[in-house]
């Protein structure tokens, strides 16, 4: 065999006392010289931080959320429903200004006071038998609200429900019942909230 390095300086048994078709190890005396051998295992890599995306992204979802839903109720706020119409079959006589009294149904309130809101006095809650007054103004959109029966009010004779068409519908649903003044009709896009009050002027 052949020993490689200067002459001289080789180390005269390259198999240090071992025969060729032994396992190789390291030497006794380990790698190295004197330093002692690697004491434990070597140390893992550093992990990458995990969990930090999942609350942001959470946090960025429900702002999203909120906002898309805030845009849409300010939308379907902001969208303006077919507004009902009533026309005097007859023309309406003109207001009388009279003070209210505890007669009249007219709550007494301090002057300056606001009325106290009234509940369900819309009328698309209206039955037969009750009364209606207009707070629309005089020529222009009715605003019908439910009202304690008195002058000046529009007593209710018959309440039908279903599809409407408009003024000529209105008119000709009326037309059959004894005694009316006065039409309502209110026509949304659902059908099924359609109605027509015919009315008598008291």
């Amino acid at each position: 065999m052949a020993n490689y390095g200067a002459p001289g300086h080789g180390d005269p048994d390259p198999w240090h006392g071992r025969r060729p078709d032994e396992s190789y190890g390291p030497p006794a005396g380990g790698w190295g010289g004197g330093e002692a051998p690697y004491a434990g295992s070597p140390a893992p890599p550093p992990q990458r931080r995990r969990g930090r995306a999942g609350p942001v992204v959470a946090v960025l979802a429900t702002v999203a959320l909120l906002v898309v839903g805030g845009a849409a109720v300010l939308y379907l706020l902001g969208q303006d429903d077919d507004t009902p119409v009533a026309t005097p079959s007859e023309p309406a006589p003109a207001a009388k200004t009279e003070p209210p009294t505890a007669t009249t149904g007219a709550a007494t309130a301090a002057p300056g006071t606001p009325p106290a809101p009234e509940s369900s006095a819309d009328p698309r809650f209206v039955k037969a038998g009750q009364c209606v007054r207009n707070d629309g103004p005089a020529g222009g959109k009715p605003k019908l609200l439910i009202s304690d029966c008195a002058p000046q009010t529009y007593e209710v004779l018959r309440r039908i429900d279903g599809a409407t068409s408009g003024e000529k519908d209105a008119a000709a649903k009326c037309a059959k019942v004894d005694g009316y003044t006065n039409w309502y009709f209110f026509d949304s896009e659902l059908d099924t909230l359609d109605f027509v009050l015919c009315l008598k002027q008291r």
